[in-house]
């Protein structure tokens, strides 16, 4: 990384006594200008060139999602972490290796969403949900109609989302090098269902089948309800221009967070 000029802080929603004073003191005798990003409060951050997130993984997401393309450094204040380069108690030596370039970036392939004109970008993932009954959605890949899918949803998302909602749907864990998609169903009603890797050049399309009278169902990307949706709406998904790009000091990094996180020793 080139001299820092203006570096971003994104804090957790929830109160809670952050270090914030260790990091504008670092960058500042960097000659870095800090800003501690505020949802509600309208700010020129255009020229930001690093963030760091303060919490867990929806901080995280949440520090992509606000400044697409600038590296992020993560720092674990929340309870899982596996976007996070290390904990509280790690932060002094992140930010010596940091201001001194001793560091790796890894970029992440975005996942698009697109639907009634709108655009949203995904780093973990998209999915159709309902919280009644079961909902009915075709599936297309390239235009080719390949299944319909049953059940409480459908979800397609990255490797970087394989450890998200992914994990819990019972789908394959993916390297975050290996640029794909993976396709799968939430509680499908089907024994025979499987998840589906997809290429990354792939585009799908999702139509929604009929509601049931006062069954309501809702697009969410990387966990944000985006809209609520209706009888015959179609989703269109590819590989956005966008990438995320997070900051970690190991090149075994994916690993030691795999294994601590899911208690693999």
């Amino acid at each position: 990384m080139s001299r820092l000029h203006h570096v971003a802080i994104v804090l957790r929603r929830e109160g809670e006594n952050l270090p914030t004073a260790v990091l504008e003191n670092a960058f500042r005798q960097a000659g870095a200008r800090v800003t501690v990003a505020e949802e509600e409060k309208e700010q020129n951050l255009e020229d930001v060139d690093l963030v760091v997130a303060l919490g867990g993984d929806g901080t995280v997401l949440r520090a992509l999602d606000t400044f697409p393309g600038r590296p992020v450094l993560a720092v674990n204040f929340g309870t899982v972490g596996f976007l996070t380069a290390g904990g509280r108690g790690e932060l002094d030596h992140m930010l010596s290796r940091l201001l001194t370039g001793d560091y790796l970036t890894s970029e992440r392939l975005v996942l698009r969403c697109r639907l009634d004109g709108q655009e949203h970008h995904a780093v973990n993932e998209a999915a159709i949900k309902t919280s009644s009954r079961m909902i009915q959605v075709d599936v297309a890949v390239d235009g080719t109609p390949i299944r319909t899918i049953r059940g409480d949803g459908v979800i397609v998302g990255t490797p970087t989302g394989s450890t998200g909602y992914l994990l819990s749907s019972g789908s394959p864990v993916v390297m975050p090098d290996v640029h794909c998609f993976i396709l799968d169903g939430l509680n499908e009603y089907n024994f025979s269902s499987r998840p589906l890797i997809l290429s990354p050049d792939s585009q799908l399309l999702l139509k929604l089948h009929p509601l049931h009278p006062g069954q309501q169902a809702a697009l969410l990307v990387d966990g944000k309800v985006v809209k609520e949706l209706e009888e015959g709406d179609e989703i269109v998904l590819d590989r956005s221009p966008r990438v995320a790009r997070l900051i970690f000091f190991e090149p075994n990094y994916f690993f030691h967070n795999l294994s601590s996180r899911l208690a693999w020793k």
